[in-house]
């Protein structure tokens, strides 16, 4: 049966925690956990809110994009959100601007938005419109005036990407995030590990520029991108993978390096290929894609 998957659930539940009811903000009107959908009714038959199994032929959500073909599984690739009214730094905030905001990220080409296949929505309650990655459709029917649909490629949910950075940017723009409660949101196991990460790559940060850099990074406190602030919800989403390469900075802290080189290579050494690839963030992924491919063609 058509599945509901970690990472969409995950966004749900971060929208449900900062959208729904809490006593020590102003609640205009809430986001209940009935207004937030991944997988369709037993009605619904083909598009995203279905898996493999639901699908029908010749099925937009499938036959479209080379990233839905190969990436049809039983999951569910789309996440619908209902009506809501916040107020939060003097301003309201709803499903409209909510919506109108998300769109303009994907008009953009957003790093955090490149998963996102389409979003049918309403910027003002009356008209229904929608914005195509693959540029197939520009409208949606009347349900929409009440909902916003997000359609996610399919490969980005079988691939269990972390989809929700756009999301809590949004939230952290809006000021319903703030620095202290995504510190009060890590469980104490994600503390300690973030300390421990730390303190052995401020090990470094006498011996060579490289170990300053990872320091700062690692800690969120800054990026070559000022859009991309790395911060431990990132470090989070990445969890086993760089729990590898922490280990692997352990077993150098106590080692004197010269170079940069000598350090990267210490480091990819206790890794494997799968790790290492898993580690990337997607913008720095694209990047060494590019240049692997620039080399081999040398």
């Amino acid at each position: 049966m058509t599945r509901a998957p970690a990472n969409l659930m995950a966004v749900r539940s971060l929208l449900l925690k900062h959208l729904n009811r809490d006593p020590n903000r102003v609640r205009d009107e809430d986001l209940e956990p009935n207004e937030v959908g991944i997988v369709g009714d037993a009605n619904h038959r083909g598009g995203y809110h279905t898996g493999s199994d639901r699908v029908v032929a010749n099925d937009y959500s499938v036959v479209e994009s080379p990233r839905d073909r190969n990436g049809l599984t039983l999951d569910a690739a789309a996440l619908d959100v209902g009506m809501f009214r916040v107020s939060s730094g003097g301003r309201h905030h709803d499903l409209a601007t909510f919506s109108t905001w998300c769109v303009a990220q994907c008009a953009a080409n957003t790093a955090d938005t490149r998963d996102i296949r389409e979003i049918i929505y309403s910027p003002d309650g009356k008209v229904v419109r929608r914005w195509d990655r693959l540029g197939r459709r520009s409208t949606g029917d009347r349900s929409h005036l009440w909902h916003t649909h997000f359609s996610f490629f399919r490969d980005s949910i079988k691939a269990g990407r972390d989809q929700t950075p756009l999301f809590r940017r949004y939230l952290t723009t809006i000021g319903l995030i703030t620095p202290e409660q995504e510190e009060m949101d890590m469980t104490p196991e994600e503390h300690n590990w973030l300390k421990t990460v730390h303190r052995n790559l401020t090990v470094l940060d006498g011996r060579n520029p490289i170990g300053q850099t990872y320091t700062r990074t690692t800690m969120g406190e800054d990026h070559t991108d000022p859009k991309f602030k790395v911060g431990h919800p990132t470090l989070r989403s990445l969890g086993a993978q760089l729990t590898a390469l922490q280990t692997a900075v352990e077993s150098l802290a106590n080692r004197d390096f010269t170079d940069e080189q000598a350090i990267i290579t210490g480091v990819l050494a206790g890794l494997t290929p799968e790790e290492i690839a898993a580690a990337i963030p997607p913008t720095v992924a694209e990047q060494v894609v590019q240049e692997l491919g620039r080399r081999l063609a040398a």
